[in-house]
């Protein structure tokens, strides 16, 4: 390229650098407002009345007092309940568990569309192209000689162009896409919360169900021999065949209860299985027992302004919220003029010796100013992205308030599951004493064997009643420890 040739590209580009500074004044902030980030929660606790420095106690197992404290929650919090094969179970569902890998592999795909389109947009695009041409002219019919002429023709350029994004439209659509991204960080970090809290609660659910078969099958075996002792009874005279029926009637629904919580703890398997990433028929699966699990001595439980920067799901929903914003910001930019630059060095020769010479070089400058003037369908489009964010503004709050619920729905239900499970306990404790009290007098004479069964069975029935609670204890803890949010870290 010549001085002169230097010269006139040097002016056209300083013409139309002038002009930029003139078209940003006149669209200014024209992709709307920047996101603002929502005002966290304005209560300081999550319940009308205040929560009791800590839960009720009962002096058995599971039964233990559980203190509230602003303390986050562990990363790995599924460790607070102090089960080995717990903690193995969840380690091999995080690396096998296709849900979570299927969150991964979307959340990858948003990273990718993100670095895509911002390579696509912030950066000048830089093109090459060789080409070659078989020509022909026929000089006759123009009056020339020669007659037909065929020759070739070939050509090489560069091609650089460049959107310098006046209205700010291309940082809003990265903004959007950004945005996208964060909410599949957050979408992934539920699944991943989910999956540890169903595996726990399922784990919970087959040891209580194993402990109601073992209670549920010594109330059978008490109900036979009660059975058997009436229809003696009646065989001699000294009972009814009522008796004897209503007796057979009990045991059989207790039988029918039996099989049913037998298939729950089968299902309960199946899921435990699923969860893991396994199919339900292989084999080494761990079988829990409810003495698996310790019952954690704290409950952490933040203020609401810190909590709502910890849940997965809020943090989505805002998450949401801003990529509706971004979007509306994008149709907004469209509104206002958009400024392109282009430039073309290249080179042209009818042989590929004589193509990179300096006698076939070819340049073009150029810059693209575009207003729309009439397009009725750009501010529909505005007044619908517009609506759009109003309602993610609203489904955000919706979220809030639903996770708010979920809070202290949990917490209540902690304190209360407390306090039933001392009532149930000392009915428990009653009937055990019960039954020691109708042995002593059938060791003197002065109860019957059937009253002795008859106190037994009472007392097995508190002790199941019982199970339920200890197991809704243990549920209950791990219930907070999703509600909370899990062990996430509070994004800056």
């Amino acid at each position: 390229m010549n001085q002169q040739t230097m010269s006139r590209c040097l002016q056209q580009w300083a013409h139309l650098f002038l002009l930029t500074p003139l078209v940003a004044a006149l669209v200014g902030c024209a992709s709307g407002p920047d996101y603002q980030r929502p005002e966290s929660p304005s209560v300081t606790g999550f319940t009308t009345t205040i929560l009791p420095a800590k839960t009720a106690a009962s002096p058995v197992v599971h039964g233990g007092s559980q203190k509230f404290t602003s303390a986050p929650v562990p990363g790995e919090w599924w460790k607070e309940l102090q089960s080995d094969k717990l903690n193995r179970l969840i380690a091999q569902a995080l690396v096998a568990s296709p849900t979570l890998a299927a969150a991964q592999a979307t959340l990858r795909q948003a990273q990718h569309n993100y670095a895509a389109s911002s390579g696509a947009t912030e950066l000048p695009q830089v093109n090459a192209k060789l080409g070659a041409q078989r020509l022909g002219a026929n000089n006759a019919a123009a009056g020339l000689p020669d007659g037909e002429r065929t020759y070739d023709l070939y050509n090489a350029t560069v091609a650089v162009s460049y959107d310098l994004d006046l209205a700010g439209g291309n940082r809003r659509a990265l903004e959007a896409l950004t945005a996208q991204a964060d909410y599949q960080s957050y979408q992934l970090e539920g699944t991943r919360l989910t999956l540890a809290a169903n595996l726990v609660l399922t784990a919970i659910t087959q040891a209580q169900l194993a402990a109601q078969i073992d209670a549920t099958n010594i109330l059978l075996q008490g109900q036979a021999e009660q059975i058997a002792i009436t229809r003696k009874r009646f065989e001699l005279g000294a009972g009814t065949q009522l008796e004897v029926l209503a007796l057979q009637a009990q045991m059989e629904q207790t039988q029918a209860g039996l099989h049913g919580i037998l298939n729950k703890k089968e299902q309960t398997r199946h899921l435990l299985a699923m969860l893991a990433g396994v199919a339900p028929g292989e084999s080494g699966l761990p079988e829990f027992e409810l003495a698996d699990f310790s019952l954690p001595g704290t409950l952490p439980v933040s203020v609401p302004s810190e909590w709502v920067r910890r849940r997965p799901d809020v943090r989505a929903s805002e998450a949401l919220l801003q990529t509706a914003s971004a979007q509306y910001g994008v149709a907004v930019a469209k509104l206002y003029p958009q400024l392109t630059l282009t430039a073309n060095l290249g080179s042209q020769a009818l042989t590929t010796a004589s193509l990179f010479g300096t006698g076939s070089l070819i340049w073009s400058l150029g810059g693209q100013l575009v207003q729309p003037l009439f397009n009725p369908g750009l501010r529909s489009n505005t007044k619908a992205l517009e609506a759009g964010l109003d309602a993610a503004k609203a489904n955000y709050q919706q979220t809030v308030l639903q996770s708010l619920r979920n809070v202290a729905d949990v917490l209540r239900t902690i304190e209360s599951d407390a306090l039933v499970q001392q009532s149930l306990e000392s009915a428990n404790a009653s009937a055990t004493k019960a039954v020691k009290l109708v042995e002593r007098q059938y060791a003197l004479g002065s109860a019957s064997y059937l009253q002795l069964l008859m106190s037994q069975q009472q007392a097995q029935q508190a002790h199941i009643n019982t199970l339920e609670v200890r197991a809704r204890r243990l549920s209950n803890t791990v219930a907070l420890y999703q509600a909370m949010g899990g062990g996430a870290l509070v994004p800056s």
